[in-house]
């Protein structure tokens, strides 16, 4: 290899380095702040999970109450709780009343009545409670993902770099074996040049002639 192919590949490296590990803190970062944000806006609602044994888990499908039980007497402040509040427990009791449309039709065709009004009320509330918290959910799942994706970037960032230190030792071995091998003996140059003949001698060259 030779040393400017060398420098390119070290200079390569370098720059892959520090791309990779900026994404890889970034991508932290961006999911730490994701999901501290879900935290604290589900945190001020004040939502608790009951109690194991409580009514409200207790009248709930098997399936549904033993999901609301891993939670129970918890307050709710992460995504996965967001999800099983929404699904195990809300959509259990919104199964039981007619849906937002139909609701709103009904009240619609009843003005004055107050048993439709407080339904229709009901429903909506629960529907946008529900969907905000599943929202909530996706946004953590975003930032669980994003969690991940910077750890696939911190160990590319790490192999990159260990790449890195072997090529810097390769270069320094190859340095130290330059300046330690003996100097090689300048090769004469040929007399006459190749392709070139040699100037041809007579005999009478070599014959003394006196005058």
């Amino acid at each position: 290899m030779t040393r400017t192919l060398r420098y390119r590949i070290l200079a390569l490296q370098a720059g892959l380095v520090v791309i990779l590990g900026f994404c890889a803190g970034f991508a932290f970062w961006a999911s730490s702040y994701v999901q501290s944000q879900v935290s604290t806006q589900l945190t001020a609602q004040g939502i608790v999970f009951p109690a194991a044994n409580s009514p409200e888990i207790t009248a709930l499908p098997k399936a549904d109450a033993a999901a609301m039980r891993q939670y129970a007497g918890q307050t709710l402040t992460t995504g996965p709780q967001a999800e099983v509040w929404a699904n195990d427990f809300m959509r259990i009791h919104l199964l039981a009343m007619p849906t937002y449309d139909q609701a709103a039709t009904i009240a619609r065709a009843h003005p004055t009545n107050a048993a439709d009004q407080a339904t229709w009320n009901t429903v909506f509330m629960g529907t946008t409670d529900r969907a905000m918290l599943l929202n909530a959910y996706g946004w953590w799942t975003v930032g669980t993902y994003t969690s991940f994706a910077a750890i696939g970037l911190a160990v590319a960032a790490f192999a990159v770099l260990v790449a890195l230190g072997f090529e810097l030792w390769r270069f320094s071995v190859a340095a130290r074996e330059e300046k330690s091998a003996p100097a090689s003996l300048p090769v004469p140059a040929p007399a006459h040049g190749y392709g070139t003949t040699a100037p041809g001698y007579g005999v009478a060259q070599f014959t003394r002639h006196d005058s």
